[in-house]
């Protein structure tokens, strides 16, 4: 691999730097725009060796860990600089569908640190090692001293490692999945040897230990000391083991207020894709709302957190594969506001009947720039106006970004 110094014009949408040769465009981890760099050449990608100038967006990283651990490698950019970037993988997304349109400053929501994490488990020699996998690479970084958790998952790793050697495949890795709660941490093992029932009573023991409010292995509720509950505007729901919940409080908040406040004054509104009910109970609060979930375990939830008086409208539900079927035109036609958030993969059969549809607004919230863009543009195409589309940065130094759209009909 030959050496070579490159200037890098412009940042990628996974975080690598770019500089153009005449072979073509070459991605370096690490580099910023407006950097001369040293590098070793491995085809289109390059190791960078030396930073020779420097961009006067770099900063120190706030971790001591290695950037390619997990996905925090966007820790030397300036928090300003990283907040445009973030905003342009929006923008970028929406440009390449054809949408031109305005986009909102970046909404920084990581405050208080991520409360959901999930981390990998498995053997190294004689020890154990609890942490995330390197960027593109098997590679097992220990998750000790991460600087995005939150202090009390932080705390707790010493004792969730001791947690997962109790039940660690001979193969693989074992999945350890981490959500602070209001009455404790919620741990859920998944990938446990088959043989974990033997370790049952040390599993609680530990668990009491630690102080857990609940653990729960391959799916089995083994130990629940107390309810681990969550406030989703007021009204509280137990989530189901290593279910999904948004990674961090601010970013939860943020976008809920963003959906509540497109939906504005419609009465009648359905949740696609509703999950545990994050927006649905709280667009209650002010409409009656239809929530519509594909995951069992999900509605589950949500139905046992609707059994006490909450002070909520009227609230149905129902568990419905919305890729396979998604709601017709007729069954749009009583909600004045729809919203949809998908996986991400996106809602392209739910958009394309929502494109027919004569629901005056929709809301659309995505974890894919990509897939939001390509949703947006079926439903432009179908008549809606695009108002107005705010993107929500929930996992700090990642490539990753939230994006919340509102559409009307004219």
């Amino acid at each position: 691999m030959n050496e070579t110094h490159l200037e890098i014009k412009e940042l990628g949408h996974r975080g690598d730097g770019i500089a153009f040769t005449d072979e073509g465009p070459v991605y370096v981890a690490g580099a910023l725009p407006g950097e001369t760099i040293r590098v070793r050449m491995d085809g289109n990608r390059a190791d960078l060796i030396e930073i020779i100038v420097p961009s006067p967006d770099r900063v120190a990283p706030v971790c001591t860990h290695d950037p390619a651990s997990g996905s925090c490698f966007m820790q030397h950019l300036a928090e300003q600089p990283y907040l445009v970037w973030k905003r342009s993988l929006v923008e970028n997304a929406l440009r390449s569908a054809g949408i031109t349109t305005e986009v909102s400053e970046t909404v920084a929501a990581t405050a208080g640190g991520r409360r959901r994490a999930v981390f990998s488990a498995a053997r190294k020699g004689r020890s154990v090692v609890l942490g995330y996998y390197g960027r593109a690479s098997h590679d097992l970084f220990d998750a000790a001293g991460c600087a995005v958790l939150t202090p009390q998952i932080e705390r707790s790793l010493a004792g969730l490692k001791e947690l997962a050697a109790l039940v660690l495949p001979k193969k693989g890795d074992l999945r350890v999945t981490v959500l602070e709660t209001t009455a404790g941490l919620d741990v859920a093992l998944e990938k446990a040897a088959a043989s974990y029932d033997r370790q049952i009573a040390a599993l609680c023991k530990k668990a009491a230990d630690l102080g857990l409010a609940r653990l729960s292995v391959n799916g089995e509720i083994l130990l629940e000391i107390r309810p681990p509950l969550l406030d989703m505007g007021g009204t509280g729901i137990v989530p189901p083991p290593g279910g999904f919940t948004q990674a961090t409080v601010a970013a939860e908040e943020a976008l809920a207020q963003l959906v509540v406040q497109g939906a504005g004054k419609s009465k009648w509104v359905a949740d696609l894709f509703s999950g545990i009910g994050t927006f649905a109970l709280r667009l209650a609060r002010v409409a009656n709302v239809h929530a519509v979930e594909g995951d069992a375990a999900a509605i589950a939830a949500f139905d046992r957190a609707l059994r006490k008086p909450q002070g909520l409208k009227k609230v149905t539900f129902e568990r419905r594969d919305l890729f396979r079927r998604p709601l017709v035109r007729d069954e749009l036609e009583p909600f004045n506001a729809v919203v949809f958030d998908p996986p991400r993969a996106g809602a392209q059969a739910q958009a394309e009947q929502l494109a027919r549809s004569k629901v005056k607004t929709i809301v659309a919230v995505s974890c894919n720039p990509a897939t939001f863009a390509r949703d947006v543009k079926i439903l432009m195409e179908g008549g809606y106006t695009l108002k107005s589309v705010t993107p929500v940065d929930q996992f700090q130094f990642s490539p990753h970004i939230e994006v919340v759209g509102v559409l009307m009909r004219e």
